[in-house]
């Protein structure tokens, strides 16, 4: 599977654009549309749109093969989009390790959705911007889940 235009809508809303370096939330050199910027990678100048366009495609790919690589059961469009998102915004580790893949992977499709919510926090505190982000993927996770396809 790849992500839909409504899963690439989300992930570009929720990153935003940036054309010059930033340091992320976690202190990362980042640019574009949340790219995590790896030696020797450097923007002295910035980018523009269609170059944040093509390294986020990128980074896209990756977070698609994981989610593939990690899910065990079929998905809908819709939940394949929440869990790239998901993987793009907290990273492959995270969500190997999550108690949302364990109960996607056991077949618990509403338990998995509603542990989306739960990834709402940076450090102890609620960040509202991931709780919108967040409520969204359970928007996506939840649109079409009688349109099962496999991505296993």
């Amino acid at each position: 599977m790849e992500l839909s235009a409504a899963g690439l809508a989300l992930l570009k809303r929720s990153e935003g654009f940036r054309s010059h370096v930033y340091l992320d939330v976690n202190g990362y050199p980042t640019i574009g549309y949340g790219h995590r910027l790896v030696h020797p990678e450097s923007f002295p100048h910035g980018i523009g749109e269609a170059q944040a366009a093509g390294l986020l495609a990128g980074d896209l790919r990756d977070a698609e093969r994981a989610v593939e690589r990690m899910v065990k059961v079929p998905l809908t469009q819709g939940q394949f989009d929440a869990l790239v998102d998901f993987c793009f915004n907290l990273g492959q580790g995270r969500l190997a390790e999550s108690t949302l893949l364990k109960d996607l992977n056991a077949g618990r499709y509403d338990a998995a959705a509603q542990q989306l919510l739960h990834w709402d926090h940076a450090g102890a505190q609620v960040d509202a911007g991931l709780r919108v982000r967040r409520e969204a993927e359970f928007e996506l996770w939840m649109d079409g889940r009688g349109d099962i396809q496999t991505a296993a």
